[in-house]
């Protein structure tokens, strides 16, 4: 059984499990949401392999713990931050963590290689192309080390090095144990960061999966 929270507003309900940091789905509904998280456990299970973990083959769900979302949530961003996520990080917490969000950029970096560099458009045109894509996920976590206490200016996609040192701090602070308390002034907590990280990278792995197709 895999404890769940929900980031509840009006207009979308992202549903996210607790102890796999990056699965996590939206939908319009709270049914629905869990509904997207079961089927996209098909997807996640190859990071938890590449990761060293054993994925259950069918998933079911204990809803924990119900957020208000806000308007990040709406936006499709989860924003909430549950009673959960100021748990105490061990050891054992933290490395699995680390290896977590280390197979999430590993599956980005080699699909990403290999991709047409033109994506598939939505049906209103919309959507970064690879490069642009690519681009957005580093900045993002450029951006985001400055809610764990790092500061690195966001590299060039060419730049393999700068990338690497960039995630390299991400991975030493995400990774040690933590008392479960912000990890900077007006940050995010370890768990809540590794969530993030690793939401926002896989959601663009499989986006760009789907749409080079």
């Amino acid at each position: 059984m895999a404890d769940v929270y929900l980031e509840v507003t009006d207009k979308k309900v992202f549903a996210a499990c607790l102890d796999w940091p990056g699965w996590g789905r939206f939908a319009k509904t709270e049914d629905d949401a869990l509904e997207a998280l079961a089927a996209y456990g098909a997807r996640y299970e190859p990071i938890a392999t590449a990761a060293g973990y054993s994925f259950p083959a069918a998933p079911a769900f204990k809803v924990v713990e119900r957020c208000p979302g806000t308007s990040a949530t709406q936006f499709g961003v989860p924003d909430a931050h549950p009673d959960a996520d100021g748990r105490a990080v061990s050891r054992a917490v933290a490395t699995r963590q680390k290896k977590l969000l280390t197979a999430a950029w590993a599956a980005f970096e080699a699909f990403s290689a290999t991709a047409p560099a033109s994506l598939r458009k939505g049906p209103r045109g919309g959507g970064r192309d690879r490069d642009k894509m690519i681009d957005h996920v580093v900045g993002a976590e450029a951006g985001y080390g400055r809610k764990i206490g790092i500061k690195h200016p966001q590299p060039a996609i060419t730049d393999t090095e700068a990338i690497a040192a960039l995630r390299e701090d991400i991975l030493t602070v995400l990774g040690r144990a933590s008392d479960g308390s912000p990890l900077t002034d007006n940050g995010w907590t370890s768990r809540y960061a590794t969530r993030r990280y690793a939401w926002h990278v896989l959601d663009h792995l499989w986006e760009m999966q789907d749409r080079a197709e």
